[in-house]
This record gives structure tokens, C-alpha cells and sequence, in this order.
């Protein structure tokens, strides 16, 4: 049986769309009704979770490496940009951005940062409203620390900074 070649090795971070980014601890077979599997081994250490996804369908479900500096940089001009809410029905809003946060696609997760970003004088956010904000933030500050190399509070801090300078 020919190995074929991984896109993906053990301590490398990338981004699975429905957790955000983890890191490949190993590559393990693994004997499921009968037949040998190949698995990434994914910790999410911050959720505590550790996910084991078919090596033949990573790409398929979406997996992905982490975004090239750039695209974090479009990412960050995203956030900048003016707040675009629709006049749709918060649930169907809500669906939005959630499909948004779950596609893992991080200018996708920006643009619910930006839409759903509130200063201290705007008025107050719904629950549903301030979850759905501090998911997408999490994800985009998970990878922004993962693609600088920085600490998750000082990626924080560089989007909380973009944020505010938006505000002003």
C-alpha cells in the first residue's frame, strides 16, 4: 500500500472550521469495523477537546492551514470597515453569522467581529448578540496569536486596538 502525502504534520496548528484552531499532536492508525484508518489527532487545547479526524477527509471537511499573514491583514481591514447590519430578522441574522463563524474562513469570522463589535456608549447587546461576538472573536484571535506567534492576549490586544481605532 503506497502512503500517499499528508498536507498536514504533528505540531503543526491549523484551523477546523466547526473548533477554530488546534494543533496535530500525531497521526495514529486506528481500526474501525475491520478496516485500518489513518487519523490526524487534533488537541484544542483551550477547550480542552482533543479530535480525531480522518486523514482522507480533512481537506473535505474543510480543515485547512493556518492563514498566511496577509490574509490576517485583510482580515484586520475587515475589522475596520464600516458595521454592515441587515434589516432581516435577528434569527436569520444570528444563522448568518453563525454559518460565518463555522465556515473557518477568517475574514468571513472578521466581518461578525465588525458587525457585531459594540462600544460602551452604543446600546447593549442581546445575550445571543454577545455570544455569537466573543465566538467570532475567540476564532480570529486564536489564529491571529497562532499565524504571529504571540500570546492570545496580546492578539487580543491587536484586535481590541483595530477595534477601538475604528470607534474614534
Amino acid at each position: 500500500m503506497t502512503k500517499k502525502k499528508l498536507d498536514f504534520r504533528p505540531n503543526e496548528h491549523v484551523v477546523y472550521p466547526a473548533h477554530g484552531v488546534g494543533q496535530i499532536i500525531s497521526i495514529e492508525e486506528q481500526e474501525v469495523a475491520g478496516m485500518s484508518l489513518e487519523l490526524f489527532v487534533i488537541s484544542f487545547e483551550k477547550d480542552k477537546m482533543t479530535l480525531r479526524v480522518p486523514t482522507n477527509k480533512a481537506t473535505e471537511i474543510g480543515m485547512r492551514s493556518l492563514s498566511s499573514p496577509d490574509v490576517v491583514d485583510q482580515a484586520m481591514k475587515t475589522l475596520k470597515g464600516k458595521a454592515k447590519v441587515k434589516r432581516a430578522m435577528w434569527s436569520r441574522r444570528a444563522q448568518e453569522y453563525e454559518q460565518k463563524i463555522n465556515s473557518g474562513d477568517l475574514i468571513a469570522i472578521a466581518e461578525v467581529v465588525r458587525d457585531l463589535h459594540r462600544t460602551d456608549e452604543q446600546r447593549e447587546q442581546s445575550y445571543s448578540e454577545r455570544q455569537l461576538y466573543e465566538a467570532a472573536l475567540d476564532r480570529l484571535t486564536r489564529e491571529v496569536a497562532a499565524v504571529h506567534g504571540d500570546d492570545e492576549v496580546a492578539a487580543a490586544k491587536k484586535v481590541d486596538e483595530v477595534l477601538l481605532s475604528r470607534a474614534a
